[in-house]
């Protein structure tokens, strides 16, 4: 019997809810060619949230992030979905990278990083060039705390530079994103089945 999967997905838009959102659009695409492989998912708005700045998992009174933390852990498969900033990752993905670094030293029972055996992909919009630097800033980064990424882990759509039309603009998802995101989805939810079945050997 085929084990149940959960990815969880941080849409890292700098617009809060309910305006609309190329990085909340995608993400929720990435989510539902997931759903094709039996994976359940949710997507979480991160700028609707106070995830404070620091190095710590819980950084006080106030800070969303210990929440946050809890659907990651309890996930098979995390998805960061973010616009491209000045050809940089959205500073939000960048602030999800660091309080993800907290954890960089917490282990399992096997002694292992608590992350290990979780799946790292990544979504990127924007409308300049950028979106293969920025998905390798965000893929080093899960890496570093233990994510493991799949082949082909990146979906991308970048318009026209110095052009208004943005992804979410379109009546219909581009041929082209269309088809990576099914794969970065097939991909992804078979190595978090493997991973999930026979996992990282104990340190």
């Amino acid at each position: 019997m085929a084990q149940k999967l959960h990815a969880v997905a941080l849409a890292c838009t700098l617009s809060p809810s309910p305006k609309e959102s190329s990085s909340v659009l995608l993400g929720q695409q990435v989510l539902d060619q997931l759903e094709k492989h039996g994976v359940s998912g949710e997507l979480i708005r991160a700028v609707d949230h106070n995830i404070s700045p620091g190095m710590e998992t819980d950084m006080g009174d106030g800070d969303d992030w210990p929440a946050i933390r809890d659907k990651i852990l309890a996930a098979d498969i995390l998805l960061i979905s973010t616009p491209i900033w000045l050809g940089h990752p959205c500073s939000i993905s960048q602030r999800i990278l660091e309080r993800l670094n907290a954890d960089l030293s917490t282990t399992d029972d096997q002694e292992r990083p608590i992350m290990f055996d979780k799946v790292g992909i990544v979504a990127v919009v924007g409308n300049e060039d950028g979106a293969h630097k920025t998905a390798s800033d965000l893929f080093q980064g899960l890496s570093e705390v233990g994510f493991t990424i799949p082949a082909q882990a990146d979906t991308y759509w970048v318009g026209e530079a110095m052009q208004g039309v943005d992804f979410k603009d379109h009546e219909e998802t581009p041929e082209k994103t269309a088809g990576t995101t099914a794969t970065v989805a097939r991909n992804a939810a078979h190595l978090a089945g493997l991973l999930k079945t026979s996992g990282y050997p104990a340190s």
